[in-house]
């Protein structure tokens, strides 16, 4: 007859399997940005290497050129490509049961209740903590990079190991409430000024047909656009109100208030999600591992593990809005 450690060991594998997909579902599901990313496409496994790098094209061909005739072409060689360089970050939950609990759970349904209720409790913590981590400044001990860091209040800092004091390409604009964009004196954010404060930063963050497809707000500035929309308001389509979200335009942009998953009060973050990426170990993208016994416990631990971070390629087309 199996343990109860084994039983209990195979009823966290094959139900976090079963789940796994829910799990991921319900992170994104939470967060408005996790959500666009994993919609795009944008989460990328890796097997493997010391670091992750994001390349990037940083400059233009200097070899463009108009001629006519016997004109020399300009053959010269052209340094535009680079790459960002991100660390692995690691996170892990662990499914814990002491002896008494295994072995007086030892029924069939006892079991299953007690994994299930353990279940439960591991998806609600990974996500309230995933989403948090998601708009962090990456400042906690192997954090992600999150949006505080990607996308900076200053515009500047040193991210994916490019130091944007010097490399100038590499910030991304700041639309500040206090000393606006467009010059001038500061504004009050409110339903009749916020307009005022969206565009010069949409503008600056327009190349082409290259522009913000998010606008991710906290619930103050989500509100004071609804209200500044009231005779225009105009939603999205179902599939964002099945996935919980309210979600308006502009321009082009999806708006979505996201108040409560970590993002900062006062803020709103223009997104280009083409160059936001999550890039996942294949091997510990919420894998659960072999039990492990403490050698001085009564207890069977079964870690289920993470590893990866958020990646960007192009801060100069994402922005931040801030007081």
């Amino acid at each position: 007859m199996a343990s109860p450690n084994a039983v209990f060991t195979e009823l966290v594998s094959t139900t976090f399997r079963k789940h796994r997909k829910e799990i991921v579902d319900n992170v994104s599901k939470n967060n408005a940005l996790l959500r666009r990313i994993y919609d795009k496409g944008q989460v990328r496994k890796e097997d493997g290497g010391l670091t992750i790098t994001a390349p990037l094209d940083y400059a233009e061909n200097g070899t463009y050129q108009r001629y006519s005739g016997y004109d020399v072409l300009n053959i010269g060689a052209s340094e535009v490509i680079s790459a960002a360089e991100f660390q692995w970050r690691q996170i892990a939950i662990n499914v814990v049961a002491n002896g008494m609990e295994l072995r007086t759970n030892s029924g069939d349904s006892r079991i299953i209740n007690l994994v299930k209720s353990r279940m439960k409790n591991a998806m609600r913590t990974f996500k309230n903590n995933f989403s948090a981590d998601v708009y962090s400044d990456g400042s906690l001990a192997n954090q992600i990079n999150g949006l505080q860091a990607l996308v900076a209040n200053a515009g500047t800092g040193t991210v994916g190991g490019i130091d944007s004091s010097t490399w100038t390409f590499w910030r991304n604009k700041v639309q500040s409430a206090a000393a606006p964009l467009q010059g001038g004196s500061a504004i009050v954010p409110g339903p009749t000024t916020i307009e005022s404060l969206m565009l010069p930063l949409w503008l600056s963050l327009t190349r082409g047909d290259d522009q913000p497809d998010l606008i991710v707000k906290d619930n103050n500035y989500f509100t004071f656009f609804e209200q500044s929309q009231t005779s225009i308001k105009r939603y999205t389509d179902e599939t964002k109100a099945n996935a919980g979200f309210v979600s308006l335009k502009y321009k082009g942009a999806d708006v979505i208030f996201d108040g409560g998953s970590g993002i900062p009060a006062n803020t709103a973050y223009f997104l280009n999600t083409d160059y936001l990426e999550l890039v996942v170990h294949k091997d510990a993208d919420m894998t659960v591992m072999d039990e492990l016994k403490p050698y001085n416990q009564d207890a069977a631990v079964v870690p289920v593990l993470w590893m990866g971070n958020m990646t960007v390629t192009n801060r100069a087309l994402q922005g931040v809005m801030k007081a």
